[in-house]
């Protein structure tokens, strides 16, 4: 039985959507236009990936659902689905690992994912931060990204390519939070070189 104790109160001081607002108050701060997709995500971590990297690839080719530049964020808590034998990882590391596939080549785009927690899984990294290049770094080292991800071994994937986010233990956990950086400017220094000379 519940013994009622007059004298104690409770007040919620954080929360995902707290995060999330903070996260799109520092985008406005650096000029970007912030878009919270959900506070609620949820799902197995590799098909987020998938999900969150086709909404990226639609902007930054078609400027819908939103126009880039911009920013778009995510809070909530992917799962990570193991049968058999696993290898070491966390749901965020997943979820960045799979993204690459999505985001390839798409130029000054990038991805985060961690855990306002600091630990993802049983890791000492609080999740991963890819790019449009990533992809193709994992080629050149010879890590096949799919079969990284059968075995749920994305902490030595993404690890292999200095792409693991380390803050330490925050002692706050308050779910995952992702953030997608659209930016869209697709002419290189190489470009504007050759079309000045021309």
């Amino acid at each position: 039985m519940k013994e009622d104790l007059p004298n104690v109160y409770n007040f919620i001081i954080g929360g995902v959507s707290l995060a999330c607002e903070s996260a799109a108050k520092k985008a406005r701060e650096l000029g970007l236009e912030p878009y919270i997709l959900t506070t609620a995500l949820e799902g197995e971590a590799k098909d987020t990936g998938l999900v969150l990297g086709s909404i990226i690839d639609e902007i930054y080719h078609h400027d819908r659902p939103f126009k880039k530049p911009c920013v778009i964020i995510c809070g909530g808590e992917t799962t990570v689905t193991i049968r058999g034998e696993a290898g070491k990882g966390g749901p965020n590391q997943e979820v960045v690992l799979s993204i690459t596939r999505k985001i390839r080549g798409l130029r000054n785009t990038a991805f985060l994912s961690i855990d306002t927690g600091g630990t993802d899984g049983p890791t000492d990294a609080a999740g991963g931060l890819v790019d449009s290049y990533t992809y193709d770094e994992l080629m050149n080292k010879n890590i096949d990204i799919e079969e990284y991800l059968s075995k749920h071994d994305a902490y030595n994937a993404l690890r292999n390519v200095n792409a693991l986010v380390f803050t330490g233990p925050t002692n706050t956990n308050v779910n995952s939070i992702m953030i997608g950086v659209i930016l869209g400017i697709q002419l290189s220094i190489e470009n504007n070189v050759q079309n000045f000379n021309t």
